[in-house]
This record gives C-alpha cells, sequence and structure tokens, in this order.
C-alpha cells in the first residue's frame, strides 16, 4: 500500500511514520508512507495557499490549484497517472466519522492520499471534483487535519496483513468483532492479592474462547450498549444479555 499525505507541515509526520508500528511496516516494505508540503505547489511570488472567501466572511480559504498540482504531482511521481486511481481523503470537521469499519474499508485500497488543511475551509471545487472521501475523527475542532490523518494512517496501516506480529491482533480488537475486546492478563498469575481469572490457567481453549466471548458481552454492555443492537449475536447470546439487563434491573429497584 502506498499513502501520501498533502500539508503544511510535513516535519510533524517524520516521528509518527519512522516509529513504532508504520516504522516496521516500512522496513518490511508493507507500506511507503509520504509526507509533501503543498506549499510547493502555490503559484504566486508569496507563496500562498489560501486566500479570502467570495462573498466575505472571517477566515481564509484553502485555494484549489495548488491542492490539485500536488495531487497530480504525487501519482505522477508514484507512476499511477493512467491506473487505478487513489482514494482521495479530505480530512474535515464535515466529514463522516472514521470507524473501524471504514478502516477496514480502506486497506483494500493500493493507494491512499490524505489532505491536511489549516484555514476556515476548502474551496468547494476540491470537494467536488477531487476528493474520493471526507473523514472527521470526532465532533470537536482541531487546528488542522494532520493529528486526524495520523489517526485514521495507523489504524488502517495496522489492518495489512504481516504488519502486527502476531495476525490475529487486529482481528480480535475492540470494534472489529463489532465489541468491546475482553479482558487481558500475563504472569504473575498473582500480584499483590489480585489473581489471574482461573479459566485462563485451565489450559482448555475452547472455555477460554467462551469466557472471552462471555467477557466482551458484558464490557460491551457495560461500557458501550448501543454497540450490541448491531452487533452479531446467537439468539442465545441475546437471551442470555436479555435476563442479565432484568437482573440488574431488579437489583436496582
Amino acid at each position: 500500500m502506498k499513502v501520501d499525505v498533502l500539508t503544511l507541515f510535513p516535519e510533524m509526520f517524520d516521528g509518527v511514520f519512522g516509529a513504532s508500528i508504520l516504522g516496521k511496516a516500512q522496513t518490511k516494505g508493507l507500506v511507503s508512507l509520504g509526507a509533501t508540503n503543498f506549499r510547493n505547489y502555490a503559484t504566486n511570488k508569496h507563496n500562498t495557499v489560501d486566500d479570502a472567501p467570495y462573498g466575505g466572511g472571517g477566515g481564509m480559504v484553502l485555494k484549489p490549484d495548488p491542492i490539485f498540482a500536488a495531487v497530480e504531482d504525487v501519482l505522477e511521481q508514484r507512476g499511477e497517472a493512467t491506473t487505478k486511481p487513489p482514494r482521495i481523503i479530505l480530512m474535515c470537521p464535515q466529514g463522516e466519522t472514521f470507524t473501524q469499519k471504514k478502516a477496514e474499508e480502506l486497506v483494500q485500497e493500493d493507494h491512499l492520499i490524505f489532505i491536511c488543511g489549516h484555514y476556515e475551509g476548502y474551496d468547494e471545487r476540491i470537494r467536488e471534483f477531487l476528493v474520493t472521501d471526507e473523514l472527521s475523527i470526532g465532533d470537536y475542532v482541531l487546528t488542522g487535519g494532520e493529528l486526524p490523518a495520523m489517526v485514521a494512517i495507523d489504524s488502517i496501516v495496522r489492518l495489512i496483513p504481516g504488519v502486527l506480529g502476531n495476525e490475529t491482533s487486529a482481528v480480535t480488537d475492540s470494534f472489529s468483532t463489532g465489541l468491546l475486546e475482553y479482558p487481558h492478563y500475563t504472569r504473575p498469575p498473582e500480584f499483590r492479592g489480585m489473581k489471574v481469572p482461573d479459566m485462563l490457567l485451565s489450559g482448555h481453549h475452547l472455555n477460554i474462547e467462551a469466557w472471552r466471548r462471555e467477557q466482551s458481552l458484558l464490557r460491551t454492555l457495560e461500557r458501550r450498549p448501543e454497540m450490541l443492537e448491531i452487533a452479531d449475536l446467537t439468539e442465545k447470546e441475546r437471551a442470555w444479555l436479555k435476563k442479565i439487563r432484568s437482573d440488574r434491573k431488579n437489583i436496582t429497584e
């Protein structure tokens, strides 16, 4: 996979792209990450990439010409001018909320280009005629799209086969199964009087898997109950959760 970021601050990505899982993924040749300063594509002597909005109003608007030129140059450098088009993603508060499901969709692509803005908004022609997706990481405002892009890229790249050391890690993560992940324990089996559940020490793998599924259901019920409405559950599991809710309601009453 190829991932490119268009930003006014490419140096922000140096540490993120060079460290931890993303750095190792590049070393393994599983992903190619790049950050491009789209100010280099400005066409005026002051290298400005923003201008006042037509019709008046506060703030500045990101101009279309540097962004279009930067995308075209990235595609040419990647040798993709005539091949499968990339997904071009605008990081924007108005965009679709980024989820695990979206990460699983985007990891299927060969090339992703993220656009990070820093002003009042984008010229609408960027939205209409260039980008394929608009993404937001939450209902709050940041100073630019760099941090959201880092979040999305990390979430996507870790799903590439071979990136994580344990191939089952991404599959069992919270949200990947539609439920929150079950609790984990490691050595020592007892620490300051706090013990690891006996089930995990039993060596009975089928029972352990059943216990983990049960714990995922309970944790989701307690922390994110709305997820259970759309989770893929068996009738037995739904009946079990219904009984737990009923029992807890009776206790509180």
